[in-house]
This record gives structure tokens, C-alpha cells and sequence, in this order.
């Protein structure tokens, strides 16, 4: 099958068009630079008008990821950015779906499950209402996916995603780097629930939603075993072989999230996501538990 990616220049769109190239699909990357590095066909766009590109649309699968990294801080100037950088793109390729006579197959837009907000204990499945806030978090998704709802295609796909665990992807590098800096204990209360994925089961997930033809709407991709902040790290530490470190109080968290660039909220904040609709289609996890993820992401499998 002919498939077209939006933003598959970044760390997840390269996994997936490799992976999908690697099964014999023909990919289409849409980028800014028609002079990008990479083994697939790109075709050039400015992620905000119809172009000549329009017409790779017709037909074809298309998955859209385009949006820059909410590693930032939540300043207004920084979520008008992030929210730009997606809902602009989208609308672009809405509006290029439009026109064509033979629309999109199946349409797989990216969001996040960073769209409910902060919410505790509480288990949210794919029925679970969006969060009011806050604005870097659940603004942007709901405006990243409004901008979505009505692509002419075929078949629609929301693919509310957990935090995909891959080697050298800015969420594990900061992870592990900190354990590695005898900084690796819980954040806060270390109770907020976290959301993860291993890279392989993301990827799964994308064909599974691109080959299930009775899947449509919102999707969770997420480990169907969330875990707490403070898990999460002592997983991180006895695979890293750390010890135990002392806790971070959110106080320092958000001092620190400072220097560093980043939101406090995204260490201090929570969801417990569940993957209903893939497990009821009948999808299967490679792992479900975070510690053998962790260990075949950083120690190549080795126990």
C-alpha cells in the first residue's frame, strides 16, 4: 500500500516509515526540505497550504504526526507554537483531502493521551472525556484533533498515545540520564500514573489501526499496564544498576524543570490510560511490563 506521513522527519514518523517500508509499503514522507536525508521518497510542502502534494493524498493511507516536541516550557508564546505547529498542518491536509476524487483509505491522526489532563486514580478508556486543562497539555490536543474531524477519508483513526519508550528518544535519554546521575528517584509524590508504550508495540499499533478495517475513532496506544512514577523509576534504577536516590519534591521539580527547559507538569502530572479498543480487536503486546521493557530498550534484552 501507498503510505504518505506528515511529519515523518521526526523520531517516531522515521520508526514507523521504516518499519512499513521494511513490509514492502511504498512511503511518502511530506517535508518542509525537499533535500532531507532519508532512504524514502519526500515530497515538499510548508505545512500550511495545498500544493502539488496534494495529489500523493489520493488513494493512500496517511498518517499525521506533524507537531513540534512539547518538551518546553508551558510559556503562552510556547503553547501558541505547539499548537500552531499542529493544527495548521492538519488543516492543510484536510483541506487537500477535500478536493481529491478518490479520498484517503484510512486516515491515522496522532494526538495524545496527555489530553485528559492530570486525573489521579481515575481509569480512563477511549470513552473518558477530555481534560479542561492544562493549555500545553490538553489545549493543544483538543485543538490538534478539532482540526481533524472532518477529513474526507474513508476510515478515521484518533491515536491517543502514551509515552513511547524508544533508545534515543528525548523521553528516555532524559529519563535514564537523570538516573544515571543518582537523580533517579520518585518526582512528587511519585503516586502520578504513567502512561507508557515500548517503540515495537507502537509501531504494532500503527498497522494494526491501518489494517483493521473495523477500527475506527479514538484509540489508545498504552501499555495495558500503567504505572506510577515511582515504579517507573525504581524500574529504571535496578535496570541501570543505581541504587536507591533520594525523592525529588515537586518544589525542586519545578525549579529544576527551569534550567532545564522543560514543564514540570509533564514528571508532575498523571493519567492512567487503558487500551480498550486494541485489546478488544484482538491486539497483542510484546510487553506489558515496564521493567522487561526497559530492559530490552537499554540492555538489549539482556536479564
Amino acid at each position: 500500500m501507498k503510505v504518505v506521513l506528515a511529519g515523518g522527519t521526526g523520531a517516531l514518523g522515521r520508526r514507523i516509515a521504516d518499519d512499513l517500508a521494511s513490509r514492502g509499503d511504498d512511503v511518502v514522507l511530506l517535508s518542509r526540505n525537499a533535500s532531507a536525508q532519508s532512504p524514502h521518497r519526500i515530497a515538499q510542502w510548508d505545512g500550511a497550504s495545498v500544493g502539488r502534494w496534494a495529489d500523493e493524498l489520493r488513494g493512500a493511507v496517511v498518517i499525521n504526526l506533524a507537531g513540534e516536541l512539547v518538551d518546553r516550557r508551558p510559556s503562552a508564546r510556547n503553547i501558541a507554537l505547539l499548537t500552531k505547529s499542529r493544527v495548521e498542518p492538519t488543516s492543510a491536509l484536510a483541506a487537500a483531502a477535500a478536493q481529491l476524487d478518490e479520498p484517503p483509505t484510512v486516515w491515522i491522526q496522532m494526538s495524545t493521551l496527555a489530553i485528559y489532563g492530570n486525573r489521579g486514580d481515575e481509569v480512563l478508556d477511549e470513552a473518558a472525556r477530555p481534560g479542561d486543562g492544562p493549555p500545553q497539555m490538553a489545549g493543544v490536543a483538543k485543538a490538534w484533533e478539532a482540526a481533524a474531524a472532518d477529513i474526507a477519508a474513508a476510515r478515521k483513526v484518533v491515536l491517543r498515545t502514551g509515552i513511547v519508550l524508544d533508545r534515543g528518544t528525548p523521553a528516555l535519554n532524559r529519563l535514564s540520564g537523570l538516573v544515571r546521575w543518582r537523580l533517579g528517584g520518585r518526582v512528587g509524590s511519585g503516586r502520578q500514573w504513567v502512561s507508557w508504550l515500548h517503540a515495537d508495540d507502537f509501531l504494532g499499533a500503527v498497522r494494526f489501526a491501518v489494517a483493521d478495517q473495523s477500527m475506527s475513532g479514538v484509540v489508545h496506544a498504552t501499555s495495558p499496564n500503567p504505572v506510577r512514577n515511582a515504579e517507573l523509576m525504581a524500574a529504571l534504577r535496578k535496570v541501570l544498576h543505581r541504587s536507591w536516590a533520594p525523592p525529588t519534591p515537586a518544589l525542586l521539580a519545578k525549579v529544576g524543570a527551569v534550567f532545564l527547559r522543560t514543564d514540570a507538569a509533564l514528571a508532575l502530572f498523571g493519567r492512567r490510560a487503558v487500551p480498550t479498543v486494541l485489546e478488544q480487536h484482538g491486539f497483542e503486546f510484546q510487553f506489558s511490563d515496564v521493567e522487561l521493557a526497559l530492559v530490552d530498550l537499554l540492555r538489549g534484552g539482556r536479564a
